[in-house]
């Protein structure tokens, strides 16, 4: 029970060592607390598969959610770069532009494996490791991101090499 007074103007209870309700605001204020975090706070791999049961599943919704958000460019990234060795010009590039293509490609493809995969770990993964499973989640999520970041710089900077040459492309 909280020691500091209710909206209303209630008196709290003085807190266990009996320094009253000043004290306990100031506990709160630089971080000091008689209770635990709450389940939203702590980290996930020290929820329980059983206990914290409905808070892990919380926390991979919102995972799937995000996923649902960011994986639609990804795919739309792929997609045009597998296009783009159909185009007339794409004989133009030189040995560094098809570098740039091919780290852009690679690190496209593989974002999509990253950011599908904690779809198939929701569905196919074991039940009663929860916890473990949403750890993997979000590590391949974050390794998703990351290469979709290197999909984009690599493929901006093969365009902007080949639009405006090498020397304005590493300052872009």
């Amino acid at each position: 029970r909280s020691s500091v007074p209710a909206a209303s103007g209630e008196q709290a209870a003085p807190r266990r060592d009996g320094r009253g309700w000043v004290s306990a605001r100031w506990d709160n204020l630089v971080g000091v607390s008689d209770h635990a975090a709450p389940e939203s706070e702590r980290p996930t791999r020290e929820l329980d598969d059983v206990a914290d049961r409905d808070e892990l599943r919380n926390r991979f919704d919102m995972l799937l959610q995000e996923l649902r958000v960011s994986l639609p460019g990804v795919q739309v990234l792929t997609a045009f770069l597998l296009t783009a060795p159909f185009s007339q010009r794409f004989g133009d590039l030189d040995l560094w532009g098809r570098r740039a293509y091919g780290v852009a490609l690679t690190s496209s493809m593989l974002s999509v494996i990253c950011l599908i995969a904690p779809t198939l770990l929701h569905r196919l993964g074991e039940r009663r490791a929860r916890s473990h499973r949403l750890q993997w989640s979000v590590r391949l999520m974050l390794t998703g991101l990351g290469l979709l970041g290197v999909a984009l710089l690599s493929a901006m900077w093969g365009i902007a090499r080949f639009v405006f040459g090498t020397e304005t492309a590493w300052w872009l």
